[in-house]
């Protein structure tokens, strides 16, 4: 049987706080931290999914996640402690920042993708 985590349990109180602080466009309920990306289409769509699926590999931490032809959602709480943990905001940091990213909003070389 796995080992029980240790690491502290937010309270919704506490998640609500935080989400409002540093991310605003992610929910609490049903147990878990919440966010529904929009897409224009279902490549976009699964680049996404794949792109989370790194981040989350990469960490060890695993989101939840459903999808459809324009949008995909995910949703964390760490199952050994039972609740929302750091190991869930710090990944929904990361996936908001990566989902967020457009090619030549900060400057530099990279412009994205041909428009038409």
């Amino acid at each position: 049987m796995p080992k029980k985590s240790t690491e502290k349990v937010y309270t919704p109180e506490e998640i609500s706080a935080r989400l409002a602080a540093s991310l605003p466009d992610w929910t609490f309920a049903g147990g878990h931290i919440r966010r529904r990306y929009k897409t224009a289409n279902w490549p976009e769509t699964l680049m996404l999914i794949n792109a989370v699926g790194f981040l989350a590999e990469t960490a060890w931490h695993h989101p939840e996640l459903s999808a459809s032809y324009g949008w995909a959602e995910f949703s964390l709480m760490t199952h050994s402690a039972g609740g929302v943990t750091d190991k869930d905001f710090e990944l929904a940091r990361k996936i908001e920042d990566m989902a967020r990213w457009q090619p030549g909003s900060e400057g530099g070389a990279l412009e994205g993708k041909p428009k038409g």
